[in-house]
């Protein structure tokens, strides 16, 4: 079965919007896992614009499913995952006025230092993910690195899949199948969705997780969050 990490992110944003805890991000996270979700993903930025530095370390003891921190390595990055130890960080090149994450590393072009940086968490007894866009060298470049995953960058499958090219998740599945052969767990995320999450599921093999936020939040204002994640959940067995 394949995990289901959901990003809190726009829970953050909601709180920050008005100054002040309501919804709180922590009680959020622990609804989810009471929900059935099996992780839990957040994404902090250096302006701290939705999730804070320090929602990662309240976070910590109550997130006792998997706990996955993203973002770019930067020192600040660096430093706190460290000092809260997730279950996994997953290393996303994105700028720091990126309003969201927009493509994977070129894992050719940034070894040694992914080279550095993986080692450092590992070493931490912190697993790592690259994210990387559907493309079989970046594939082999992230083998190179020594990370114990990827995590497959799926905004042109969104896109192209709800358009109607389903022969769109063809660089997926054969990029998943390339990693699998070389050792690499792999994960997948942005623009998931209720619409395209069963196919998905179904065209990558040996798939271990997904990490949704954008889609699910929206998706949850109407059809609610215990009754969406349950609805991920059945499509991803």
């Amino acid at each position: 079965m394949t995990k289901l990490s959901v990003n809190i992110n726009k829970i953050a944003t909601l709180r920050n919007s008005r100054g002040g805890d309501v919804p709180n991000v922590v009680e959020f996270a622990k609804d989810i896992q009471r929900f059935g979700a099996e992780g839990v993903t957040i994404h902090p930025r250096p302006d701290e614009r939705h999730i804070r530095y320090q929602d990662a370390r309240d976070l910590k003891p109550e997130v006792y499913t998997e706990y996955n921190i993203e973002g770019n390595p930067i020192k600040s990055f660096i430093d706190l995952a460290l000092e809260v130890k997730p279950t996994q960080v997953t290393l996303v090149p994105d700028a720091e006025d990126a309003i969201t994450s927009n493509a994977g590393w070129d894992t050719i072009k940034h070894k040694d230092f992914l080279v550095d940086v993986i080692k450092e968490f590992q070493n931490n007894g912190i697993r790592t993910s690259i994210f990387v866009d559907p493309v079989l060298k970046q594939i082999e470049g992230a083998k190179e690195t020594g990370t114990n995953r990827i995590e497959l960058y799926t905004e042109s499958f969104a896109h192209q899949y709800g358009l109607g090219n389903k022969e769109v998740v063809k660089p997926y599945s054969d990029c998943a199948v390339l990693a699998n052969n070389l050792g690499l767990g792999v994960n997948a995320g942005h623009d998931l969705s209720l619409d395209n999450i069963e196919f998905f599921k179904q065209s990558i093999p040996g798939l271990l997780e997904v990490s949704i936020g954008h889609a699910l939040i929206a998706e949850s204002l109407y059809l609610g969050v215990e009754n969406v994640i349950q609805m991920y959940l059945r499509k991803l067995k």
